[in-house]
């Protein structure tokens, strides 16, 4: 028969040394209080857990050290009330050793006293349980993030089916919980992803316990989505037990803002095509391409002829509509590979990958010419194109386009419905000319340029008269560098004219040195037609002219060159009428070498002939030459207008000019062009020479001069 409390037979008592023994081996924390809460005695336990010792603390209360600022107060609240009213109880709380750690205990404590044959107080018996509390915690905290995760996770066993999903997942994918549970993830499959795509996720998990990578798959309502997959393999302590944690997020949204992003960073918005980035880019990757496969490619610059009065005459709207047709021709009109792209308005970009394309140009231009429907409307265009090839034009992206573009002007150039190949030894030649251009602007900026002169001879008596002006380049790396080095490539520039007024206010400073020093030489100082012709010119020079009042105008003669094409000589006829009326002389230079000689001789203010070097030279030796030298002496001859030789280097030449009545010479026979500073010096040697001022011994003259 059971027993019963009233029946039970009372327990054997228990030796009190044992119990002491028990007391003082229990890895619980064991703590004796009197009956007002002091405590009286604590274990080895409890003082190796908390670091107080028994002589420390005997006679002071647990609330006194043991509890710290994260000990809850409700907690602390009941234990004075158990304790208050001699009522057994347990609780967690959190304690801190005396180093300041904090730790957890369960604590259970009962009252004890005269009924058990003791003094009354309490037995504590403390065990701590912050291992547990720290598993209780993160349980806790990852049942948290499974439920309140933005991602949807799916636990699955080893045989992939699914024990567990959280709220994310049936917000993602549209099924519940109970709906999937016992089930594959494949009833997610959208049937986008092969058989091997699988098998190398599989084997990826197999090998490495984990794998990331985008799937598409698809929502209970039929719907297809793309998501961001993890997927790990976990495993437990038990061998050959594992389980499955997949998690993903939904990315379709986030794959099309890509996509979007994508399209208006590299596509044109209007007709679809690829706008400059996107074409860039391509041509890099057919370049290199190109150069594997040894091949060519063109680049294509098209521009509509005359497109803005489209715009203007049928509005936007109707342009746009024309470009979008336009876009769909050019596009049908290439071969597979090719590229073609819009940079913006009516301009079209062709990346055609191939080494022949002369049919191609010709489709091109025909799928524009086409008449182009639009409502009511039928437009008719033309365009212009501009090509370059690589490997010819050997040069990086930007510059291929810059090439074509540079083509597609000189179609434009040659008519509507035309087109044109870039030229890369022209183009080199022009950066040639660019670069010294930039050279000689930074040469003025510098003073590196200086004048150099050469006597200008009165044949009759050997009387220096005046010099001739002629500019060097004094080049601080190369030395002196002749005109016919860089006034070519000063032609027709934006530096004609300042280079021009540049060699006037040298010419002038020059010769206002010489009058200073008493020698009343005239400076003879070549002009430009550009220069000439420049609005500017006439002010420049009575300006000039006007700050150096005490100057005699007489002095200065303009020499402009016959052989220059004046593009209106009337208006260069009234310019030098100017400068005759301010006091200056003209000068026809290099006459015979122009085809406008008489048309010249007849229309311009002219003071002096020169007739050029070229005729002088051979004169001794070429009949013709002789011939025309003696019919422009007899020419100026009968319009009243001296004459001057040019290239006169040897006795011959200067007696036979004198023969022929030639008024004045200049050339290597009687010098060199010299420096300013040598000017005075050579001009009183001359005039302090033994026949010089006779007029009746030119050679010996000449021939002291050529020493």
């Amino acid at each position: 028969m059971p027993r019963t409390p009233d029946t039970e037979e009372p327990r054997p008592p228990v030796d009190a040394d044992r119990l002491a023994l028990v007391a003082t081996t229990t890895p619980n924390m064991v703590v004796i209080l009197n009956e007002a809460g002091v405590i009286e005695w604590v274990n080895a336990s409890f003082e190796n857990h908390t670091g107080y010792l028994l002589d420390d603390i005997r006679g002071r209360m647990p609330r006194d050290f043991l509890y710290g600022p994260d000990t809850d107060p409700d907690t602390l609240k009941r234990i004075n009330q158990y304790l208050h009213r001699g009522v057994t109880f347990e609780e967690d709380i959190l304690h801190y050793t005396r180093s300041g750690t904090p730790y957890w205990v369960h604590t259970s404590c009962i009252p004890v006293g005269e009924e058990r044959g003791v003094t009354p107080g309490f037995i504590a018996i403390m065990a701590n349980i912050s291992d547990r509390k720290h598993s209780e915690r993160g349980l806790r905290i990852a049942a948290s993030v499974f439920d309140r995760s933005h991602e949807a996770i799916v636990i699955t066993d080893r045989n992939n089916r699914i024990l567990d999903v959280n709220p994310s997942f049936s917000r993602i994918t549209g099924y519940l919980r109970d709906e999937v549970l016992g089930l594959n993830p494949s009833v997610l499959s959208s049937g986008r992803h092969s058989r091997e795509y699988y098998q190398s996720m599989w084997h990826s998990i197999e090998k490495t316990d984990h794998w990331r990578g985008e799937v598409w798959n698809r929502r209970k309502n039929g719907e297809e989505f793309v998501e961001l997959l993890s997927i790990s393999r976990v495993h437990l302590e038990e061998p050959g037990q594992y389980y499955h944690v997949a998690a993903f997020t939904d990315i379709t949204a986030l794959k099309n803002h890509a996509r979007e992003l994508d399209r208006a960073a590299n596509y044109d918005e209007l007709t679809g095509l690829p706008n400059r980035q996107l074409l860039e880019e391509r041509l890099r990757r057919a370049r290199a391409h190109a150069d594997r496969q040894q091949r060519g490619l063109s680049v294509c610059y098209l521009d509509l002829d005359g497109f803005k009065g489209i715009n203007d005459r049928l509005g936007h709207a109707t342009g746009d509509q024309a470009l979008k047709t336009l876009a769909e021709r050019l596009t049908r009109s290439l071969r597979s590979g090719d590229t073609v792209a819009r940079i913006g308005g009516d301009e079209f970009v062709l990346l055609l990958q191939s080494d022949r394309h002369e049919a191609v140009y010709q489709r091109v231009l025909s799928s524009v010419s086409s008449p182009i429907s639009v409502g009511s409307e039928s437009i008719n265009l033309t365009a212009s194109l501009g090509i370059t090839r690589y490997p010819e034009d050997n040069t990086d992206e930007e510059g291929l386009i810059r090439h074509a573009d540079q083509a597609m002007y000189s179609a434009k150039e040659k008519g509507r419905n035309q087109f044109h190949f870039f030229d890369p030894l022209l183009d080199a030649h022009r950066r040639e000319r660019r670069d010294q251009l930039t050279a000689i602007s930074r040469a003025l900026e510098h003073h590196e340029f200086e004048l150099h002169f050469q006597p200008q001879i009165r044949i009759s008596d050997c009387t220096v008269v005046g010099f001739e002006a002629l500019i060097r380049w004094n080049h601080p790396e190369k030395g002196m560098i002749a005109p016919g080095s860089f006034l070519p490539t000063v032609e027709n520039s934006h530096l004609e004219v300042p280079m021009g007024q540049w060699v006037l206010r040298e010419a002038i400073h020059q010769l206002n040195n010489w009058l200073a020093a008493g020698e009343n030489l005239a400076v003879s100082i070549n002009i430009s037609a550009r220069h000439l012709m420049d609005r500017s010119f006439a002010d420049f020079l009575d300006n000039y002219l006007h700050s150096h009042a005490d100057l005699d105008p007489g002095l200065i003669t303009l020499e402009v060159l016959e052989s220059t094409a004046l593009e209106d000589i009337n208006r260069a006829s009234n310019v030098l009428e100017h400068c005759q009326q301010r006091g200056l002389k003209v000068a026809l230079d290099d006459f015979g070498t122009g085809f406008s000689s008489l048309t010249y001789l007849r229309t311009l203010p002219v003071d002096l002939i020169k007739i050029d070097q070229s005729f002088v030279h051979n004169m001794q030796n070429d009949a013709s030459d002789r011939a025309i030298v003696e019919s422009v002496i007899f020419l100026a001859q009968r319009f009243s207008y001296p004459v001057l030789a040019e290239g006169v280097e040897t006795m011959e030449q200067a007696r036979g000019l004198k023969q022929m009545g030639c008024d004045y010479a200049q050339g290597y026979g009687f010098a060199r062009p010299m420096p300013a500073g040598e000017v005075l010096a050579w001009v009183n040697h001359w005039n302090n020479s033994d026949t010089a001022g006779s007029g009746k011994d030119l050679n010996r003259l000449i021939s002291a001069a050529q020493r």
